[in-house]
């Protein structure tokens, strides 16, 4: 089974999460994708539901397959966000943002009564960090930020390369006109305190450590979909 096929069967366990009438936050991503394309269907056989993606370029492909859209604006308060992730650990901590839509993902995770991650099971880690943490920052004082960055992830013990994100030959933009650090630490024992050390820095727009957000996560993987819960939620 190739990757595309197990992030079809992990987006179409999600498709159960998913009733009539329902106010659902769509993610971002290759896997996000494919959610939408399954989602379409459902749509176009008679499901009603209302979509608040998480990107313009989720948002372009649900315009073009059918799936209904509006904004956070006018759906402030939603039932359900169905994301993927670029990394998963035990406790469902997440690095999220590797297509650079982090700061939208996180803001309608967060609006939502309950975040499902839909991933492979090359995403879960003992230990968040192998993937590099993206960090979203104003172009304004990028170096200044850089430094405050460099010195946040020092004082925690943790070293790695802090690359500008790249688009060709300029700075990649994400939606909200911002730029995204890539903190490559290679492991993070704490996520908690580097959360709470990168809220901190005046310059750093949002990062991609979404902690205490997802309640659930659906893996796929050779031998079918397992299901990993939050404790809140009964962890297995």
């Amino acid at each position: 089974m190739d990757a595309r096929q197990l992030k079809i069967q992990a987006a179409g366990a999600a498709l159960e999460h998913v009733r009539p009438g329902m106010r659902l936050g769509i993610g971002t991503g290759s896997t996000a994708e494919e959610f939408v394309r399954l989602l379409a269907e459902k749509v176009e056989a008679g499901l009603e539901i209302k979509g608040v993606p998480t990107s313009e370029r989720t948002a372009g492909l649900c315009v073009e397959l059918g799936v209904p859209i509006h904004s956070l604006d006018e759906l402030p308060e939603l039932d359900l966000t169905i994301d993927g992730a670029d990394e998963v650990d035990r406790e469902l901590r997440l690095i999220k943002g590797g297509g650079g839509a982090l700061l939208r993902e996180k803001i309608v995770a967060c609006a939502s009564e309950r975040m499902v991650v839909i991933a492979d099971e090359s995403k879960v880690v003992e230990t968040l960090g192998r993937f590099a943490l993206p960090v979203e920052v104003s172009p304004f004082g990028l170096a200044a930020t850089r430094i405050a960055v460099e010195k946040a992830a020092s004082a925690l013990g943790l070293t790695g390369a802090l690359e500008l994100r790249m688009d060709r030959d300029v700075p990649f933009e994400t939606d909200g006109g911002h730029f995204i650090l890539d903190a490559s630490f290679g492991r993070i024992p704490d996520a908690e305190a580097l959360s709470a050390a990168l809220n901190s820095i005046p310059g750093v727009v949002e990062h991609g450590l979404f902690l205490s957000v997802a309640c659930e996560a659906i893996i796929a993987g050779p031998n079918g979909v397992s299901i990993m819960k939050s404790r809140g939620n009964q962890e297995i």
